[in-house]
């Protein structure tokens, strides 16, 4: 897949999306980016590709918007970014989660059957499907056991790739991603409130995180080495189910203790509190992935490891904070500890 194709991503403004833009638009494809209308846009993640993207306005809960989109687009490529991704607010807001998270990913897939069933699609899953794993590691043939409404959607939407692939004869795939981290990364995730709150602390903005559980283990990847592998599944030959982890698994407390040695702090225990709001109802306690698979048939190798994963971050944020002016740096202690 060399020439020049018509790539629509939903979801573009988060981490993986905009991710997947920059290195589609790298590759000379044209570049549609799916994004809901919304009061307040916030397209900070996509801001450095004005002009080199299309911004489309579409819902994955409206399959009338889907089809106007697909028939204005009419893509080679399809990318599913978009969802409610946050496990801990899918216990809040279960239905919302199952309509956007899950039905949504069906609203696609009928589009694409119906406007563009030449298209290859790429469905983003998450290890958190696993839930309470049957077996470690975890590979495409483990049995799902979600444990929250989230990976419950989540699925939902896989298996509804599969059946869209043996239905129809979709080019339907779905990747099945361990945690990914990068400096896009929604500030209410967990990688990145640490690495945030570990540059305030070093500056003197604040004296303690507020953490939940700080035992679960995960396996910790960059987003770059994701979308690569993403890339990889979509110009396949052929469509198909592809884990993408590194195989090793630390737990968060790994994650808090190296962020904060990053800054040169070796008490961290000092400056984390704990919240029993913020663990989740049902924890997944360890997930690990094998990769064996995406190794053999796509040729994927992810290149940043936990450690690099960890430094990258807070020093990014601990630049970020060394360059912001008074006025930036009072409205960030504004909201500290959000």
């Amino acid at each position: 897949m060399t020439d020049t194709k018509k790539v629509l991503i939903t979801g573009v403004t988060g981490q993986m999306g905009s991710i997947l833009a920059d290195k589609m638009v790298a590759r000379g494809h044209e570049v549609y980016g799916m994004v809901r209308r919304t009061s307040t846009p916030r397209y900070d993640n996509i801001s450095h590709l004005y002009g080199q993207i299309e911004v489309v306005h579409g819902d994955i809960t409206d399959p009338f918007s889907l089809d106007q989109v697909m028939e204005h687009v009419r893509p080679d490529i399809v990318f599913n970014m978009a969802a409610q991704s946050n496990v801990w607010v899918s216990f809040k807001e279960p239905m919302h989660t199952s309509i956007v998270t899950g039905v949504g990913v069906t609203n696609i897939l009928e589009a694409i059957r119906k406007k563009c069933p030449e298209a290859r699609f790429l469905q983003s899953g998450s290890s958190e499907q696993f839930g309470k794993v049957r077996e470690t590691p975890q590979t495409e043939s483990t049995p799902f056991y979600p444990r929250s409404p989230y990976g419950a959607a989540k699925v939902y939407a896989h298996y509804m790739t599969v059946n869209y692939r043996e239905a129809y004869g979709l080019f339907a795939t779905n990747s099945i991603a361990f945690n990914f981290e990068s400096f896009r990364r929604s500030p209410e995730a967990l990688s990145m409130k640490v690495a945030r709150h570990v540059a305030m602390i070093s500056y003197g903005l604040t004296d303690h995180v507020v953490l939940g559980d700080l035992e679960p283990k995960r396996d910790w990847n960059w987003a770059e080495d994701i979308a690569d592998g993403m890339i990889l599944a979509v110009e396949h030959d052929r469509p198909g189910d592809f884990v993408f982890a590194s195989g090793k698994s630390y737990s968060v407390r790994d994650f808090v203790k190296k962020a904060f040695s990053v800054a040169g702090i070796s008490n961290w225990e000092d400056f984390v509190k704990q919240d029993a709001s913020l663990f989740r109802p049902s924890e997944v306690d360890h997930l690990v992935g094998n990769a064996a698979k995406a190794r053999r048939v796509l040729g994927w190798r992810p290149k940043i490891k936990f450690h690099k994963l960890v430094e990258l971050m807070v020093e990014h944020e601990m630049e970020k904070i060394g360059s912001m002016s008074d006025v930036e740096l009072r409205r960030l202690e504004i909201v500290k500890n959000k």
